[in-house]
């Protein structure tokens, strides 16, 4: 199979993306979108969302993101399902290497991976992911008004995912691992002054219960004097164990960028993965990466708020400066693809 260099390829199919795609298709580019790993992204672990806008009722996570796949299709977006998994983008047109073992060229691409969230490795994680365990307060913490929850981290984000908390909670209480904390001392301040937050040192957590029917109902904690008690139990260490009524359990031991694909190639990032992108002219932001023709949307360039209608708005900005880019390449006659790459090519 062989197909004519693409315009653009959206990688991704969360909020992020699946706006980028609605923009672009109806701007006549017909975009590919490659679903990746998780299609449709973290939205699709929770089950209701209601703060995005149009929905005053709420909408299901994943209902959201079916609803915008049908609306770009509607507009001609084409879905493929694979990652990348190498990208050459310094020359025209920008290769890339796929999961399946294709090889797809393009003139334009736009990075809405996404970050996934880190979990802890307690048992039941994945069964209770979106029915009582969550790693977004914003998103869910309004689910809680009168719950008890665990907050399990020691960062800045563990301090203001506990604070957002406490406006609906009954109790917050931070479990981590140690007796110090990572976050800032101005959020650790906050916290620790806080009526409504306590903290369980040298502790982490074992086990979740509950159901995806009735959700989070209980947890269990392991805690030694010297902190990291499931390495020390591991180890053959005695630990105490407490199991405790809970009604929420959320996770704030940070996100990882999908973005080591991005390995080796001039699109900049920071330490921890997520890409940098830039200001235009007068100083306002935009899409466009350091690397011409490569664009970023949602939470892969936002470790900051990380919310479905921030990546739906980033999802829009990078589908306009991605016209805007491939219009300028067309007009400086740039548009003409090497004579030995100007197929896309599949594995046999």
């Amino acid at each position: 199979m062989t197909e004519d260099i693409r315009d653009l390829v959206i990688a991704g199919s969360g909020v992020a993306g699946l706006s980028a795609a609605v923009y672009a298709a109806r701007a006549d580019l017909a975009p590919l979108v490659l679903e990746g790993d998780q299609p449709g992204g973290q939205l699709t672990l929770t089950t209701d969302v209601e703060n995005y806008l149009g929905f005053p009722d709420g909408v299901g996570g994943m209902e959201l993101i079916q609803r915008g796949k049908e609306q770009a299709k509607q507009f001609g977006a084409e879905f493929r399902h694979g990652r990348i998994e190498d990208a050459a983008v310094d020359d025209q047109p920008l290769e890339l290497s796929l999961s399946t073992g294709d090889t797809i060229y393009t003139r334009s691409l736009i990075v809405a991976t996404g970050a996934s969230a880190r979990w802890v490795g307690a048992e039941n994680e994945e069964e209770l992911m979106g029915h009582g365990l969550s790693t977004c307060a914003t998103c869910d913490g309004a689910f809680h008004r009168g719950d008890d929850v665990f907050v399990v981290g020691g960062g800045d984000s563990a301090m203001e995912e506990a604070l957002f908390l406490a406006k609906f909670a009954d109790s917050v209480t931070i479990v981590h691992r140690r007796e110090e904390l990572r976050a800032s001392e101005i959020m650790a301040d906050r916290a620790r002054e806080h009526d409504d937050i306590q903290f369980r040192w040298n502790t982490e957590l074992k086990a979740i219960h509950g159901s995806t029917e009735g959700g989070v109902t209980g947890a269990t904690l392991v805690s030694h004097p010297e902190g990291y008690p499931r390495e020390k139990a591991e180890s053959g260490t005695e630990v105490e164990r407490e199991t405790i009524d809970v009604g929420g359990v959320f996770y704030a031991v940070g996100h990882t960028p999908n973005t080591q694909f991005l390995d080796g190639t001039g699109v900049e990032r920071d330490d921890s993965g997520y890409i940098f992108t830039q200001t235009d002219d007068a100083g306002r932001p935009t899409a466009q990466t350091t690397v011409d023709g490569v664009f970023a949307a949602g939470d892969v360039a936002d470790p900051r708020y990380r919310q479905a209608i921030t990546s739906a708005g980033t999802g829009s900005m990078a589908a306009l400066d991605a016209e805007e880019f491939l219009e300028t390449l067309q007009n400086t006659g740039e548009s003409a693809a090497p004579a030995t790459a100007t197929q896309e090519q599949s594995a046999p």
